[in-house]
């Protein structure tokens, strides 16, 4: 499978710079993964196609400002460094920039000395090993003396650093937003669960591996970057609980489809009731027995717990948990575009994409929404 199968002509005005005065006023392409057909609606009417004993999987991962500016103590040279993984005792793995002025050994001061640094080590793909020296607490520190790290594509400086962050994140972590939950404000989320839709919070932290082009000219040569994830006993509970009752699990954006893919095991039960000749249904694209009682029995079940994830999803992939997903436009040749072509069928996705460019859709972070149904 070619990674060109999955680009597409996007003009550049299409990327949107800026969010939207109200986070819930996006548009919503709506596609029905099966037979192919849009819709276009705003994205409060995603309450249209939610219904009482659904669930909404989101991730409540808080971004870092990861972003620090600062100056060579030697020379002066003003140079960047992103944080990108904790790996504990102060000392962080990061991506450097310029890479050439940031040898081992080379240290860097921010904020008039409020934060020092020393590069101690470089790692694969060229990132460093960075260890830090201040007084107090680092977080403090890092939101009086860091920026978020946007994406490359958004060239507009962010006016609230709140907007680039879900009205749900809870833990720090992630290096990146999930730009699909952006569209929620606590009023909807309200709404929903008011509807009777339970909501299952998961924590993925984002890496900047999201964002890296995909260089291998097939799909089936990509190595995935790992992001670290965290699924709790009570989101498992409700998302297995959500499937035995044979509703839908919608999830919030690629991280926590991502998160319930990886958690997923398959569930001893439904093979005893296959083998014994019980009733399989396939709901929602996931194959279910039926009990003697008429409730369902789910081929996979979402198992609580921590653990990195490489997983990538692309077309021909078996899903396990996941009916329904909310989620943003995507790079064209991506990664994202791949796992969105896996659940809906890539030909249904491009032909979306396209009908989207022409009707003007915004594009990306702080771009519109798609729900695949």
């Amino acid at each position: 499978m070619k990674v060109s199968d999955f680009d597409y002509d996007l003009p550049e005005e299409l990327i949107a710079q800026d969010p939207l005065e109200d986070r819930s006023s996006s548009r919503l392409l709506v596609l029905d993964r099966r037979s192919g057909d849009t819709s276009h609606e705003h994205f409060t009417d995603i309450v249209k196609y939610l219904k009482p004993g659904d669930c909404l999987v989101i991730n409540d991962t808080k971004v870092i400002p990861a972003r620090l500016l600062g100056f060579k103590e030697d020379t002066g040279a003003h140079v960047e460094i992103l944080l990108l993984k904790h790996k504990g005792d102060r000392t962080w793995e990061c991506l450097v920039r310029p890479g050439k002025k940031l040898k081992t050994g080379a240290r860097v001061q921010f904020g008039d000395g409020l934060l020092k640094s020393e590069i101690v080590d470089t790692v694969d793909d060229g990132n460093r090993i960075v260890r830090f020296e201040y007084d107090g607490i680092f977080e403090e520190i890092l939101d009086k003396l860091g920026e978020m790290p946007l994406p490359p594509y958004i060239t507009h400086k962010l006016k609230d650093k709140n907007r680039y962050q879900t009205v749900y994140a809870v833990h720090d972590g992630s290096a990146a937003a999930p730009t699909a939950g952006l569209h929620f404000t606590k009023e909807l989320l309200k709404e929903i669960e008011d509807m009777g839709v339970r909501i299952a919070r998961v924590t993925l932290h984002v890496g900047l591996g999201t964002f890296r082009p995909v260089k291998a000219e097939t799909v089936e040569e990509h190595h995935m970057h790992s992001e670290y994830y965290i699924v709790s006993e009570e989101a498992a509970e409700t998302v297995n609980d959500t499937l035995r009752s044979g509703h839908r699990v919608f999830a919030v954006g690629t991280t926590s489809t991502r998160t319930l893919e990886s958690a997923a095991v398959p569930n001893d039960e439904f093979n005893k009731l296959k083998a014994a000749g019980a009733d399989i249904k396939n709901i929602g694209g996931l194959d279910m027995a039926v009990n003697d009682d008429g409730t369902y029995v789910p081929e996979y079940r979402l198992t609580p717990g921590g653990s990195w994830t490489s997983i990538f999803i692309y077309p021909g992939y078996k899903w396990k948990l996941v009916q329904c997903l909310i989620t943003n436009f995507h790079l064209p040749q991506s990664t994202l575009m791949m796992l969105v072509s896996a659940l809906a069928g890539r030909d249904h996705i491009m032909a979306a994409y396209r009908e989207a460019v022409e009707r003007r859709y915004r594009f990306f972070s702080f771009g519109d929404a798609m729900l695949l149904k």
